[in-house]
């Protein structure tokens, strides 16, 4: 079934343009004032006025002054100003109003949500903001780690230290087995597709490799603001996509009036934060001697005395630069920006390059009635990538073999020319020269949007936006390179991965706001319609006439087409998704103590049957203001219950898995350069049924503020059971269908407490100390599951098939399901408690305590300020040290960590999985330390001049033994993803950057 645009949205346009014609006549007068500070008696520029009831509005100018047209029946004004707190004034028989706003509080801040915005004493829901002050520190690749930490129930990790890799957002817990994890992301109003926007999953002989982060486009330095929303009453406005919660980014718009350029550079110096402690040249040795005697040794030893590590290693270097030139008038805002990072990954060759450029625009017309807005993106990335994969075998990729490699071999000969001791051993520095890997991702995403103010207190919206994308990956891999048993070697290999996306949206909306006294109701009723086109090609190269990478990327004749044997096209997709969308919110206020929110969203996709083409996901929610009660305590700044309850969904799915479809087989070129592949496969099997995932989430929380809003925090618990889940389950045989899509009977219920607190410890003259912390607790459970399934693959020598996690009733989802390591008998095998049998052994790889705490002090015009941040509970299995670190390995020549020597261990021991290679990954991190210093410069063209120095990862207290505890590999078992599983990842680094800010 395909949705179309409908009969609704030609009835909203007209009725637009009817109800604008008709309103034109609306009698006003003109009102004006100057806002100033309370206490300095300075002007505030910028300062928002907002006639309440209606979309009139306007902004201070430079000399803090205003003016604006106020319908006829209007009864107040309302000024806001970032910082301080908002005032109501009520209109009388005059035209001249001066305000004097006082300091505001957290209360005061505004969060936005989905299609609006509300003040955060009057979010009904649970939601979480951060806006750019308080955004962590640093190289930031990408806008998850902005706010890694600082949000209480939300996990981010970065799967490696990879620039531009990718990171998994959880929001409370993890509840999908098959379907998407990550948040929904809304970019100022466009909703993104949440895939992959360039081309990956290409194995070479020596592992899968990874894709990118989609989000890496985005310029954090135009980013104002990243409110999450957490549970389901602030997230059922999204319907079938938020289910695991959204996250909603701000980009920045003019302000200060008259126009201002802003110039940011910063220098940045990365090294790795930990080495593996693997055997140096004499300790190999005499390990290996232990093991094979004497004679064996001197035959092993190469003469030479190498640190693989420190050969492909480096210092990177990070520049950035930013500058943006903006203002604002009564009756319009401008921003234009540009930037450019150029990322060194702390492995030569591996890097980032991006360039961004912004321009968002709002201007009013027709009296301020009419208000036309523009936001638009461009960016271009350039990823370089080095051959490290998700899922390589024996031989090892170039990280895994920098750390086996035998430190006594020479990296070159007399002669300069590399060393390759063969392809199970390859050589680390060849396998960088030998190969090139890099991808070109050109995007835009933006929208235009007009609102009218049809008559007072009725507006209505049109959205038009836009995401598209053009990604080209090539990766070749030389003749020259002796690598893998399959790999290039006498032949070489050209990946060709173009990818292309397309996300066009148009929604329409009306808002309708009023004051009826004690009564204060707003309500908002829309239509949206999202498409999603995907389009992937990929092609294989090989049996090169050359060796020269350039060469093979640019010209593919270089491949030799003869017998067939050259150049084959594997894989090539084209699919259009589309999403089709009612949605309404209605919000009631009483006496300003009881608030009232209840939003509905009908969500039609072309990804289900068509027995459940449309989802409907209803949620409500309550805040009792309880300060406001005369009873209420007076140590209570500010004390308010609340409570939610909702349903959401998860459709992120591959396309129509309903309908039975068949499609012919990748072509592929073997070992052997021969053309294999093709011929038809089953991929859908009919299910009319198959449906949206579902998820019911309640939620209590408290606020609370005291000590003259000195103190103020937020409790939440919450209980979250996703059911129907969607997954591939393989038919018993004999059967008709050998599998088909189904929603499985079972439900991951993730429970938690959630606590964030804002602490003003000092607030004086010439110093102040602010604390800002948050902890959560998390609780995963799989319920009401008959079945189990198996995931969590473990890579490497004699592991072929093995896995450590299973999905079971009663167990977190991904829990480890190993062998109970026991020691080492008197022959060195291995012992397992209980057999050998793979069990639960108690261990989860979702962390069930997250925290962040930061510090900030000012004294002056110096600032301090350091942030660390946390993960407990949890535990990670090294699949590096179950491939890499045995004794078997140091018997056959491979180097070895440190505590494999003497540990007990035989040669002959056969390394399965057990808990032997699993370990709590509990850490806390220093995340960020800065220290900063504004300069006065006395100059007449300078009015800011701030330069800093930052701190990015300085250190990390854990017990677990691999590189870094934070760390998630890519990994899957016949199609189900798994979790926390350590294998030669991209190392970590620790950064040191220098930044100087200028504003003209």
């Amino acid at each position: 079934m395909k949705l179309k645009y409908d009969y609704l949205t030609k009835c909203l346009l007209l009725l637009f343009v009817a109800m604008g014609m008709s309103s034109l006549a609306i009698a006003q007068r003109t009102i004006k004032g100057t806002v100033t500070d309370a206490q300095s008696g300075e002007s505030l520029i910028g300062a928002n006025v907002l006639v309440i009831g209606t979309s009139a509005g306007t902004i201070t100018d430079i000399d803090g002054t205003y003016e604006i047209r106020v319908p006829d029946g209007a009864t107040e004004i309302e000024f806001t100003y970032t910082g301080y707190a908002a005032k109501r004034v009520p209109l009388t028989a005059s035209n001249v109003y001066d305000v004097a706003m006082d300091a505001g509080t957290v209360l005061d801040e505004v969060v936005v949500i989905g299609y609006g915005s509300v003040k955060k004493s009057d979010a009904t829901g649970a939601v979480s903001s951060v806006t750019d002050k308080d955004f962590n520190k640093g190289i930031v690749s990408s806008p998850e780690q902005l706010i890694q930490g600082r949000a209480a129930g939300v996990q981010i990790t970065n799967n490696s230290g990879e620039p531009g890799g990718g990171i998994n957002v959880r929001i409370r817990g993890t509840s999908s087995v098959r379907g998407g994890n990550n948040p929904l992301f809304v970019v100022d109003g466009v909703p993104l597709s949440g895939g992959d926007v360039s081309g990956g999953g290409f194995d070479s002989g020596l592992g899968r490799q990874t894709t990118r982060n989609p989000l890496s486009f985005i310029n954090p330095a135009d980013i104002a603001s990243i409110d999450i929303l957490k549970d389901a009453s602030a997230t059922a406005i999204y319907g079938s996509r938020g289910a695991n919660g959204v996250v909603i980014i701000t980009t920045k718009s003019g302000k200060s009036g008259k126009g201002v350029l802003d110039y940011a550079y910063t220098i940045g110096f990365s090294n790795i934060t930990k080495k593996v402690d693997v055997l140096s040249r004499d300790e190999f040795l005499q390990a290996y001697t232990d093991f094979n005697g004497a004679a064996a040794a001197q035959a092993l030893d190469g003469g030479g005395n190498t640190d693989w590590q420190d050969e492909i290693l480096r210092t990177g270097i990070t520049q950035s630069h930013n500058i943006s030139f903006g203002g604002n008038d009564k009756s319009s805002d401008y921003r234009f920006s540009l930037g450019y990072q150029d990322q060194e990954g702390i492995i030569e060759h591996a890097g980032q390059k991006r360039l961004t450029a912004r321009f968002n625009a709002n201007k009013k017309f027709l009296n301020d009635r009419l208000k036309i807005g523009s936001q638009f993106t461009v960016a271009k990335v350039h990823d370089d990538a080095v051959p490290i994969s998700e899922n390589v075998g024996f031989e090892g990729d170039l990280w895994s073999n920098a750390l086996k490699a035998n430190p006594t071999q020479k990296v070159r000969d007399e002669n300069g020319e590399l060393i390759q001791p063969g392809a199970t051993e390859p050589n680390p520095v060849a396998m960088l020269e030998y190969t090139k890997d890099f991808t070109n991702t050109l995007r835009a995403l933006g929208n235009i949007n007009a609102e009218l103010q049809i008559v007072e207190g009725l507006t209505f919206k049109t959205v038009v936006g836009f995401d598209q994308s053009t990604s080209s990956r090539k990766s070749a891999w030389s003749r020259d390179l002796n690598a893998g048993t399959g790999g290039p070697y006498g032949k070489g290999f050209l990946y060709v991965v173009d990818v292309e996306t397309s996300n066009k949206l148009w929604e329409n909306y009306f808002t309708y706001t009023k004051d009826f006294g004690s009564l204060d109701f707003t309500g908002l009723l829309g239509y949206s319609y999202q498409q999603f086109d995907y389009a992937f090609k990929q092609i294989k190269l090989t049996n090169f006439r050359t060796s020269d990478l350039d060469i093979m990327i640019n010209n593919f004749a270089a491949a030799d087409q003869a017998g067939g044997k050259g150049i084959v096209g594997t894989n090539s997709i084209n699919t259009v998704d589309e999403l089709q969308s009612y949605f309404g919110r209605l919000n009631f206020g009483f006496v300003d103590k009881y608030l009232f929110t209840a939003t509905l969203r009908a969500d039609g996709s072309t990804k289900f049957g068509g027995d459940n083409k449309y989802g409907y996901f209803p949620s409500f929610a309550f805040k009792w203001r309880i300060a406001e009660e005369d009873f209420a305590p007076e140590f209570f700044d500010d004390l308010g219950l609340r409570l939610g309850y909702g349903v959401t969904g998860n459709q992120e799915i591959p396309h129509n898995l309903y309908q039975q479809r068949q499609r012919y087989g990748n072509w592929d070129i073997n070992s052997g350069g021969d053309v294999t592949g093709g011929g038809l496969g089953d991929v859908a099997f009919p299910n009319p049924g198959l449906k949206w995932e579902t998820t019911v989430q309640s939620n209590i929380g408290i606020d609370f503020a005291f000590a003259n809003y000195k103190v103020s925090g937020s409790i939440d618990l919450y209980n979250k059971n996703t059911n129907d889940l969607l997954i591939q389950v393989t038919s018993a045989q004999p059967a008709v269908n050998p599998f088909v899509w189904k929603n499985l009977d079972a439900d991951v219920v993730n429970q938690g407490v959630e606590l964030s607190l804002n602490l003003v410890a000092v607030d004086k003259a010439a110093f102040d100390w602010n604390i800002v912390g948050n902890v959560a607790y998390n609780k995963n459970e799989v319920k009401n599951f008959s079945g189990l399934i198996n995931t969590g693959e473990i890579n490497g020598q004699g592991l072929t098939g093995a896995f450590a996690q299973r999905i079971a009733e009663g167990q977190p989802l991904f829990a480890f399901f190993v062998r109970e390591f026991d020691g080492y008998d008197e022959n060195g095998i291995t012992k397992y408690k209980g057999g050998d049998v793979q069990k639960f052994v108690g261990a989860s790889p979702i962390p069930k305590v997250t925290a962040g705490l930061t510090n900030i002090f000012r004294f002056g015009d110096v600032d301090f300020s350091f942030f660390f941040n946390g993960q407990f509970g949890h535990y990670l299995y090294d699949n590096t040290a179950n491939a890499l670190f045995t004794a078997g390995s140091l018997a056959n020549g491979r180097n070895v960590r440190k505590d494999v020597v003497g540990n007990g261990e035989g040669k002959l021991n056969a390394p399965d999985v057990s808990s032997r290679f699993l370990e709590k990954a509990d850490f806390v991190r220093l995340q960020d330390l800065t220290i900063g210093y504004n300069i006065k410069t006395g100059l007449k063209n300078i009015s800011n001049l701030r330069v800093y120095v930052t701190g990015q990862n300085l250190f990390v207290i854990t017990g677990y033994s691999g590189q870094d505890p934070e760390v998630n590999t890519n990994k899957s078992l016949n199609g189900v993803p798994s979790l926390g599983i350590d294998y030669s990842a991209f190392p970590r680094a620790r950064t040191i950057l220098l930044g100087a800010n200028v504003s003209f």
